[in-house]
């Protein structure tokens, strides 16, 4: 991600030296935004901002009209950073480009008609660079960012929100094949993103994660409680136990091959194969434990227990916990606060000493 960053940054820099010098308009044309359009985009509003201070000093370094395109080029990139902002939506960028224009005209008022004669014509031959300069520069930050994200598996927030639409293919396999456990995830995404929004955490990547961090169960919906009709025969009553849980457990790996399939960024696709961790599968290890009876040996526990690894993210830890904690009240239906409370005390204390697995980087 650095070695693309800094390509882009020289490609704009060089590409800037060799256009602007002895130039009159085409200097005020240049897209130098999109630069901190681009970075905001992929790496947060922080880095727009330094980048796009950075570019504008550098670029004009050295020229004779410095200390007119300077100014220009370090107000414009600024004021479409800070007005793209989060970039959840393609509206926001056009916007921004808006706000490049709109302060590339306001700069070149302020700097430049005060010390230079121009006539109509050369003032609405500037403004129209400026808007063009702002037009551009919107318009390439949108198409580099969709390209450069899936190269470097890097997840934008309108990545986010396009997967995160009813209407995407792999949501609306998840709701029809296995409603019980798409109405779990929406629960467990509610109290995942406001988990997140209390610790600072991302909180769009939260809320998506949640939604697709069961999305394996489709594939054997009817092994998993939720999904199961009152009244019908549970499944799991004619399975060992062992074969129980490594049912439960194989959702993990569907989910990821559905993932992969569906072509989720590479951080979403954390959330299904790190939300278990390595933790049991508690409920089938103490059949196996009654069923072997005293004096036999005990059941391996590693035959119970998730691959792992464990969450890497506070955002995919948050899931862990939230989706264990809904599941587990929902099934407990404690009539008290206190009770509520004491079992999401348990679950959490549970995680905390979570053994890794033997491949897991935490370890």
């Amino acid at each position: 991600s650095l070695v693309i960053v800094a390509l882009i940054f020289l490609v704009f820099v060089v590409g800037a030296r060799i256009i602007i010098p002895e130039r009159t308009v085409l200097p005020y044309a240049y897209p130098l935004a999109a630069v901190g359009l681009l970075v905001a985009t992929l790496f947060g509003l922080e880095a727009g901002i330094i980048i796009s201070i950075l570019i504008s000093l550098l670029v004009p370094y050295g020229m004779p009209n410095a200390l007119d395109l300077m100014p220009y080029f370090l107000f414009s990139s600024l004021t479409g950073v800070l007005v793209l902002g989060a970039a959840r939506r393609v509206w926001t960028f056009f916007r921004a480009g808006m706000g490049v224009a709109i302060a590339g005209i306001i700069t070149l008022a302020a700097f430049r008609l005060p010390v230079v004669e121009m006539d109509g014509l050369a003032m609405l031959q500037l403004a129209g660079a400026s808007a063009f300069s702002g037009l551009a520069s919107s318009s390439i930050a949108l198409l580099m960012q969709y390209f450069l994200a899936q190269a470097l598996g890097l997840t934008t927030a309108l990545q986010l929100i396009e997967i995160s639409r009813p209407d995407f293919p792999l949501l609306q396999f998840f709701l029809r094949s296995a409603p019980g456990t798409y109405q779990h995830s929406l629960q467990v995404a509610n109290l995942a993103e406001q988990a997140a929004e209390r610790i600072g955490a991302d909180a769009l990547l939260t809320r998506v994660g949640a939604l697709y961090h069961d999305a394996g169960k489709t594939m054997d919906p009817i092994f998993f409680i939720e999904n199961q009709v009152p009244g019908n025969l549970n499944p799991h009553n004619d399975l060992d136990p062992a074969a129980s849980a490594e049912t439960i457990i194989q959702h993990v790996s569907d989910g990821f091959k559905l993932a992969q399939q569906y072509h989720l960024p590479r951080r979403v696709q954390d959330f299904i194969a790190e939300h278990h961790g390595t933790t049991l599968t508690g409920y089938f290890y103490k059949r196996a434990q009654n069923a072997a009876g005293e004096g036999n040996p005990p059941p391996d526990p590693e035959r119970f227990r998730y691959p792992g690894p464990r969450p890497h993210s506070k955002e995919t830890a948050i899931v862990m916990l939230a989706d264990a904690c809904e599941a587990a009240v929902r099934s407990a239906r404690p009539a008290k606060a206190e009770e509520t409370a004491e079992l999401v005390g348990k679950i959490i204390a549970e995680r905390l000493v979570m053994p890794a697995a033997p491949a897991d980087p935490v370890a």
